[in-house]
């Protein structure tokens, strides 16, 4: 039978050579490419004549505008099938639309895959691999239905029952419903990552509400997905209740601390405890948040060390924010002088060297003050303000203390360094100094 289809469709495209609407159908094709082709490009210009465009959503304009070639040959194909239908043959179209329609897919599985699971415009080595392997079923698939095999393999998968309790199920409705799953899936996935896009970019909205509002949207698609696609095969949804006590029991037993980090991940975004770009510290981490994730929050620390920090640490410990509420920072510095020197102006040289370093706040002018008299000499400080902490504050504290030391050198104010003096009292002992014996 597969012989048979595939000999008459040979045999009506050699008819269709000798027709003379041929040529309509080549010009069709030939129209259809160029104008799909011709679409693509435009768009792909348009996108990267924006500069304003971030990187990742440049990408995935890029990679959409590859579908669209295919998409609108397709389009225009099926439409020249049929328009000319009425007056010549369309054997060629009709062995043009599943070539085409075989890359449209491919191209847009692509575009599926790339936006969801690509960061940063930076495609990895399994997302490739599976593109090839994709590429190639596909192909496979529509070998199979040119040649006819299609059909037979699809009788043949639906005639092998496997026996699950009471129920049956043949091997073509386990492949569907995995197809469905997976399909289902990836479009759950691509709207939610279409989602948060479209969520961060509301200045308007907190960026922990947006965060929350994004990962909860996406789950819920998620799980949208899912029961649709079983239903869509026919799957009895109540047996999940089943899956949903076993998961119960899960949490219980084995999962309370994953669990836990969850949950207090959403508590740290709904109560706005902590955002992306505060500094902070937590236990012995310190570092700017980088990411506030559901399970775990990064901290960057300014080595450029991250730490990963569970969430349930950030809701059950003592966390020191520096810009919860308000940014600025006081810092102090302290040096000693001699006691011989002018106390009030060196206090105000102090002041002045402070305020002259640029990342130290002049609508909070710094202080000085003398703190104790010590033992070697006067211990002066001075406290200064800043309001960029997440910059870090040795770099601030080390450029005050050169002005500093500059200030004190120029007016020669002596900074004293510990001294200290020996005394021995009484006489020394002197050494136990005896002649040698006669060696004779």
């Amino acid at each position: 039978m597969n012989q048979l289809r595939l000999t008459k469709l040979f045999d009506d495209l050699i008819g269709d050579l000798q027709d003379p609407g041929l040529m309509w159908q080549v010009g069709a094709i030939v129209a259809a490419v160029l104008i799909g082709w011709g679409l693509s490009r435009l768009l792909r210009a348009r996108v990267g004549s924006r500069t304003t465009e971030t990187g990742v959503r440049r990408f995935g304009m890029e990679s959409f505008g590859r579908v669209v070639g295919p998409l609108a040959i397709v389009c225009l194909l099926a439409l020249s099938q049929v328009v000319l239908a009425r007056w010549h043959h369309i054997n060629l179209i009709k062995l043009a639309l599943p070539i085409f329609g075989s890359l449209a897919v491919i191209r847009f599985v692509f575009y599926l895959l790339r936006r969801v699971f690509i960061r940063q415009g930076e495609i990895g080595e399994a997302v490739l691999t599976f593109e090839k392997i994709f590429q190639l079923v596909v192909w496979l698939a529509f070998a199979l239905y040119i040649t006819g095999y299609w059909d037979d393999i699809y009788r043949y998968l639906d005639s092998l029952v496997l026996h699950m309790g009471k129920n049956k199920v043949t091997v073509a409705e386990i492949l569907q419903a995995i197809v469905s799953v997976v399909i289902m899936l990836v479009l759950a996935m691509w709207a939610g990552a279409a989602l948060e896009e479209r969520l961060m970019h509301v200045e308007t909205l907190h960026s922990n509400l947006r965060v929350v509002l994004a990962r909860t949207g996406r789950a819920l698609l998620i799980v949208v997905a899912v029961l649709l696609s079983l239903n869509m095969v026919g799957i009895d949804l109540t047996v999940l209740s089943v899956f949903g006590g076993a998961l119960g029991v899960g949490l219980g037993l084995g999962l309370q601390k994953i669990a836990s980090n969850y949950v207090s991940g959403f508590v740290i975004l709904l109560d706005r405890s902590l955002a992306i770009g505060d500094m902070i510290t937590v236990d012995k981490y310190s570092g700017r948040v980088a990411r506030i994730n559901t399970r775990y929050t990064v901290l960057q620390g300014l080595d450029g060390i991250e730490s990963i920090v569970p969430n349930e640490m950030l809701v059950s410990g003592a966390v020191q924010n520096s810009s919860l509420t308000s940014k600025f920072v006081w810092i102090g510095t302290k040096v000693s002088v001699a006691y011989d020197t002018d106390v009030d102006f060196a206090l105000k040289l102090l002041e002045e060297a402070a305020a002259s370093v640029p990342r130290v706040l002049t609508e909070r002018p710094p202080a000085a003050t003398l703190l104790n008299f010590g033992a070697d000499g006067l211990e002066l400080q001075v406290g200064f303000w800043i309001s960029d902490p997440e910059n870090g504050r040795g770099g601030v504290t080390s450029d005050v203390n050169r002005a500093i030391w500059k200030a004190l050198k120029d007016h020669q104010i002596s900074v004293p360094f510990p001294q200290r003096e020996m005394r021995i009292l009484g006489s020394l002992p002197l050494p136990d100094v005896r002649p040698e014996a006669d060696s004779r």
